[in-house]
């Protein structure tokens, strides 16, 4: 199990800062996980334990869902005082798929496979504005972590305005791997960075993915490594930044207008 607890202060800090989407105590979790409902990740209190317990995070496991250790103090914030008997979960809104799934939503519309890939985005307000913006783009598909992002959680679906129903959403273990299979399957891989090269100047009718980074971190270095190309956005202010949903529409727009442009 991972340990997440390091004090109060990650009580204001993503994926937690929402009580949308969870179930508190030991036999709901349990029930939870064994419907086969997507679940996000699984929350477990220092030393809890029990037959319950076992068989909780042995199906979790088995399923490949992501356990996190953290304080009882903590599940008492994130449970508004519920009993929650040291267990709680955090269920996804909407279905994931794979990312076999976008790759052959673009085939199934004859169309060059167009992809957003997120790295760790973590605010879900960004996430749920990158997912709408993809819909309106036609993205095929949209790539997130498991870990050190944002989930399919209602605070994403609202933001999403609706197009969370249109737009399929595949979650990787490994973002820099999945760029490489990307690439294997001719597509290429365009990560935002600052130290880019004018994104005016591709063309992006091939196949492509871009990768949006951290909000304030950016792509992280492995995976820069991994894209095909860096591009940036020319900056003419005194912040010389984006917001991470603003940075992805005008890199998505500008696929939509070098493909009409065909």
């Amino acid at each position: 199990m991972e340990n997440d607890w390091s004090g109060k202060n990650t009580f204001s800090k993503a994926p937690y800062e929402t009580n949308e989407n969870l179930i508190c105590g030991r036999n709901p979790c349990l029930e939870a996980v064994r419907s086969g409902r997507e679940i996000d990740r699984l929350l477990i209190a220092h030393g809890a334990t029990g037959s319950t317990v076992t068989a909780i995070i042995a199906k979790c496991r088995e399923k490949g869902i992501l356990i996190k250790e953290v304080s009882g103090k903590k599940l008492d914030f994130l449970c508004a005082d519920a009993n929650h008997q040291g267990v709680a979960l955090f269920y996804a809104s909407h279905t994931y798929y794979e990312v076999a799934d976008l790759l052959k939503t673009a085939k199934d519309k004859g169309e060059a496979p167009f992809l957003l890939i997120c790295d760790e985005i973590e605010d879900p307000h960004n996430l749920g504005a990158i997912i709408r913006t993809c819909e309106c783009c036609g993205v095929h598909g949209v790539i997130i972590p498991k870990r050190r992002s944002a989930s399919l959680n209602a605070t994403v679906a609202k933001s999403a305005s609706g197009a969370l129903e249109y737009v399929k959403v595949a979650r990787v273990t490994n973002i820099a791997n999945t760029v490489k299979e990307l690439k294997k399957e001719g597509i290429w891989v365009f990560g935002a960075d600052m130290d880019g090269k004018d994104y005016t100047t591709f063309d992006f009718s091939m196949p492509c993915a871009l990768v949006i980074g951290n909000e304030g971190k950016g792509i992280g270095p492995l995976v820069a490594s991994c894209c095909d190309e860096l591009v940036r956005l020319p900056m003419f202010g005194q912040i010389n930044s984006l917001n991470a949903s603003v940075a992805a529409g005008v890199l998505m727009y500008e696929v939509v207008r070098k493909r009409n442009s065909k």
